[in-house]
């Protein structure tokens, strides 16, 4: 089993820090609307990550979420950006939960477009789980 990165990103800040993940995770971030996000083959960590819109996920990764199979994902690591909150964390660690998997505590955020620190923070992310 391995480790996956999915996100989505409307401005392209999510974008980069899952790439930082990935990049540390050793693995591919995939768009949860692109053709290939679908988890398949079982991993021991999914990293998956979104932005906050109108104070919740934005509906194409809340349906992602909904067709995780807690079987194939033994536990989630999850990533946020956002221009004023960390409230997606929570969204996305409860929306996992209630899916029946096992969620990390400890999350990764980045407020805006992340920097240098908060990708090299991120790419620690991406190796520690």
């Amino acid at each position: 089993m391995g480790k996956a990165v999915r996100y989505y990103s409307r401005s392209g800040n999510t974008k980069a820090l899952a790439a930082a993940i990935a990049n540390g995770a050793s693995c591919t971030a995939v768009s949860v609307d692109e053709v290939g996000a679908e988890i398949k083959e079982p991993v021991d960590t999914l990293f998956i990550g979104g932005g906050l819109y109108a104070y919740g996920i934005d509906k194409k990764l809340k349906a992602y979420i909904g067709t995780l199979d807690s079987s194939k994902v033994k536990k989630a690591a999850v990533f946020s950006t956002s221009w004023l909150s960390k409230h997606a964390l929570d969204l996305l660690k409860s929306e996992l939960k209630g899916r029946g998997i096992e969620v990390e505590e400890e999350t990764c955020y980045a407020k805006n477009m992340p920097g240098v620190n908060e990708l090299k923070a991120a790419e620690e992310f991406g190796k520690r789980y």
